[in-house]
């Protein structure tokens, strides 16, 4: 069994126990976003330090006692977590900066962050006995969920705008999901597959609807923390949508703050596009999101209503970061500079934390010598029409060793 303690209501601070509640606040509707709460002086006494140590399950499912998780039995085959964390030194040299660090979260199996959410999402759904999940998404939460699902055997039906990456959709459809690729925005997918679920009785996976996403994704601080051997950075900069992946951030670090596995949370940095930006702006701003009509490259983080921004405006808030905006054109620029780097290739809304570090330290916004740590949380292979137009176009040559040396001096001129 798992040690929560409770669900809270974001909104009116009603708390339930786990068996009364599935998504969302009975009182509030669905803006009341549910928190999970665990009995941490429980969980002491069984997740330690010196038990980490001799754990050698290296995956997610290594902090299983800060899971929501009631039947381990369920648990899918993928191998899903502990991704590297690099010691950036070369784009430490670049940018002359001392203390930064990557999380290549595009490692995971479905090649996205948003493998550690679904994870939970489809252990849930089997411990309610449902067998067929949904959810909404611009691509990246729906090829994990199809993942995870096909590794299961359940079947998934998922809500994509049409304008969705092919090869996102291509990675769901490998996966034999069922795709409704709707002619709309990914606001309105969202707000269909809750329509969907209610009326079919489908498991939804969606971000904020689905108080358990959160913890799935606070993994990749509960890794960072102990790859780090739990000295805490000074900065995490994450790519922000919906705002569930920020916020999970901060989860992990809390859950380790209340075991007393560190001593600090760090200040965390929400890095959005400049054409779609709400969480930035309530954080820098008065704390309320409004909505934008969403235009990036970003496709992941194209968000106009972000599902679970109030949470994430207050735990940005609480750690004590701030938001930061990038342009279009320095996302791409930055999928170049981090590939050619540091050899790690992220898609456009895997690079934007980063791209939002990059200005941070232009504009003296952080200091260089500051410890930080930087989540890409999707693989360029997502999207490689975007990447495309980050870079060059290949040399066109003749089969011929003459037609080499031509390329060669026309570049070298």
């Amino acid at each position: 069994m798992s040690y929560i303690s409770s669900l809270r209501c974001l909104l009116c601070g009603r708390e339930y126990k786990p068996t009364e509640v599935i998504y969302t606040c009975p009182r509030c509707g669905h803006n009341g976003i549910l928190e999970v709460n665990y009995n941490y002086e429980v969980i002491k006494k069984v997740f330690t330090k010196e038990s980490l140590e001799n754990n050698k399950n290296f995956f997610m499912w290594r902090y299983l006692p800060l899971l929501p998780i009631d039947n381990p039995s369920l648990i899918g085959p993928l191998n899903v977590g502990w991704t590297p964390l690099y010691e950036a030194k070369r784009m430490m040299d670049y940018l002359g900066v001392n203390n930064l660090w990557i999380k290549d979260d595009g490692r995971n199996p479905t090649a996205s962050l948003k493998d550690r959410a679904s994870a939970i999402a489809v252990v849930k759904a089997q411990e309610l006995g449902i067998a067929t999940l949904t959810c909404a998404s611009t691509g990246n939460a729906a090829s994990s969920l199809a993942g995870a699902s096909a590794s299961l055997g359940l079947k998934n039906f998922i809500f994509v705008p049409r304008t969705a990456p092919k090869a996102k959709i291509a990675q769901l459809l490998v996966f034999g999901a069922t795709v409704f690729a709707i002619n709309g925005t990914y606001d309105q997918a969202f707000d269909l597959s809750i329509e969907a679920s209610e009326n079919f009785g489908w498991y939804n996976r969606n971000t904020a609807y689905n108080p358990y996403m959160v913890e799935g994704k606070k993994t990749v601080a509960l890794e960072i923390a102990e790859q780090m051997n739990f000295d805490v950075p000074d900065y995490v900069f994450v790519s922000v949508g919906d705002g569930c992946i920020i916020s999970g951030v901060h989860k992990g670090f809390y859950d380790l703050f209340n075991l007393g596995f560190v001593n600090k949370i760090p200040k965390l940095v929400a890095v959005q596009a400049e054409g779609c930006k709400p969480i930035v702006d309530a954080v820098n701003g008065d704390g309320v999101i409004k909505y934008v009509e969403p235009h990036t490259i970003a496709d992941s983080i194209s968000v106009g209503i972000p599902r679970n921004g109030k949470m994430a405006v207050r735990d940005i808030k609480e750690s004590g970061g701030f938001g930061i905006a990038v342009s279009d054109d320095e996302i791409l620029s930055s999928i170049k500079l981090l590939g050619s780097i540091q050899g790690i290739f992220a898609e456009p809304a895997g690079v934007t934390g980063f791209a939002g570090y990059i200005k941070a330290i232009t504009n003296g916004v952080i200091a260089k010598n500051s410890k930080v740590v930087v989540i890409v949380t999707g693989n360029g292979l997502k999207d490689v029409d975007s990447a495309m137009k980050s870079v060059k176009s290949p040399l066109q040559i003749e089969p011929s060793l003459e037609s080499v040396k031509c390329a060669l001096n026309n570049i070298c001129r």
